[in-house]
């Protein structure tokens, strides 16, 4: 089991950046896929991103795709997203995630961090 803890969310503007950033325990991280959800206020738990163990690979949900990066640093033991063009509607408690597979169902990811707010004001 990889413990998880997410850090760098806050109070932004739209327009605005903001870098996200979850750091692993445990000695699998680097071979681990790694993704990143969000959940808004009475909406499901919804895909962002998720990178390979390797960082070679990624995917995108359509509405990030352009302005958020998925990136990882595994001597660090550290999977990050930057987020860039905050709009009001990326306003959401962020979560990231292990998987051994390679795809955006949340049910196919077996760890989880606690979750980190981000909210975008107009």
């Amino acid at each position: 089991q990889v413990q998880l803890v997410e850090s760098g969310g806050g109070l932004v503007q739209a327009g605005g950046s903001l870098r996200l950033s979850c750091a692993a325990s445990g000695r699998y991280f680097s071979v681990l896929n790694m993704g990143w959800f969000r959940q808004a206020p009475g909406k499901e738990r919804a895909f962002v991103a998720t990178i390979s163990s390797t960082g070679r690979n990624t995917i995108y949900d359509d509405s990030v795709q352009g302005r958020f990066t998925i990136s990882r640093d595994n001597a660090k033991n550290t999977v990050y997203l930057q987020m860039s063009s905050l709009k009001p509607e990326d306003t959401a408690v962020y979560y990231c995630a292990t998987t051994r597979g390679w795809n955006s169902d949340p049910e196919n990811y077996d760890d989880w961090g606690q979750g980190t707010q981000v909210t975008v004001s107009s």
